[in-house]
């Protein structure tokens, strides 16, 4: 009987749908090529960079998919791993909020960086070097490698459909 009892009074979570999306987008930021060819940090700061940008792309391929709401849940699923990554690393209740203020103010300005310069109107290496690398020019063949990676992704995003993209199949 417990079962039915939790079937008839249990509410899912919408967000859940979007986990093998946050998955799969995290999965990739993680990545080693990131870290060896693309010499991005391979540091906390440098990985969440690396998911941002990552997580960055997958944001605008929803919209322009006309899934909003999706896009609203896979914010919200990288808000919760960000606040339990904060408390492993012994982060208090009280600075928590902070930090993830900071966080989402990170992931907001990065995609708009990223969204002009995937649709032509800035350089995506600029933004790359201010927002991936922090401002520290890296060598040239690594730059390449990150930027040409990133684009190929977006054209592969371009392609998916909905449902695809939603599955976790980021091409």
């Amino acid at each position: 009987m417990p079962n039915l009892f939790q079937r008839l009074f249990a509410r899912s979570d919408p967000k859940d749908a979007m986990q093998p999306l946050y998955q799969a987008t995290v999965h990739e930021g993680r990545q080693p090529h990131w870290y060896l060819e693309g010499k991005v940090p391979d540091t906390i700061d440098g990985r969440f960079d690396m998911i941002v940008a990552i997580l960055a792309q997958v944001l605008m391929r929803l919209e322009a998919l006309g899934a909003s709401q999706e896009s609203v849940w896979l914010t919200e699923l990288f808000v919760d791993d960000m606040d339990g990554q904060l408390r492993q690393e012994g982060i208090g209740d009280v600075v928590v909020g902070k930090h993830i203020g900071r966080m989402v103010s990170a992931l907001g300005g990065r995609s708009a960086a990223y969204r002009a310069a995937l649709s032509g109107e800035a350089e995506l290496r600029e933004a790359l070097v201010r927002n991936l690398y922090r401002g520290e020019v890296p060598a040239g063949e690594a730059i390449t490698h990150v930027e040409s990676c990133l684009r190929a992704r977006w054209i592969r995003l371009a392609a998916l459909s909905r449902d695809a993209l939603l599955t976790g199949d980021l091409g």
